[in-house]
């Protein structure tokens, strides 16, 4: 069984959520991917953005699992990316980040902006992150 880094942005970073979809991951780490930032329309992705920081975790999944996960309809037109992440102990972890491209960012999702942001609270982020989910998602938090 071959394990990889893997990089969640988004609602993915739950591992309850994970578990849900059969994937055990180990050894999560909170970090941010720099020079990319958080856009949320029907769904989330990162965006090629200088200077910003896109908060998450970094787990040990198994590869197989994740593909098998990103071939499922709601998050098949993810691509992979190889990325570099800072942890919050300040290590740079080599991990693979899936993306929604640009063109394909549409709507809006005020619900899944809501469960982000609580999210991304429980996980201590930046209140400047935070904020910025908020106004995404057009939030009265």
């Amino acid at each position: 069984m071959i394990r990889m880094n893997i990089f969640f942005y988004g609602l993915f970073m739950d591992v309850k959520t994970l578990k849900s979809k059969g994937i055990t991951a180990s050894n999560p780490r909170k970090g941010y991917l720099m020079d990319y930032a958080l856009k949320i329309g029907k769904r989330a992705s990162l965006l090629p953005s200088k200077g910003e920081k896109s908060y998450g975790i970094v787990m040990s999944v198994n590869e197989q699992a994740i593909l098998d996960l990103y071939t499922q309809a709601s998050v098949a037109d993810y691509i992979a990316e190889q990325v570099n992440i800072v942890t919050f102990s300040h290590d740079t972890i080599e991990a693979v980040c899936y993306n929604l491209p640009a063109t394909q960012l549409t709507g809006t999702n005020a619900a899944y902006a809501k469960s982000l942001f609580e999210l991304s609270k429980k996980q201590g982020f930046p209140d400047e992150y935070l904020e910025k989910i908020k106004k995404m998602g057009k939030l009265a938090i």
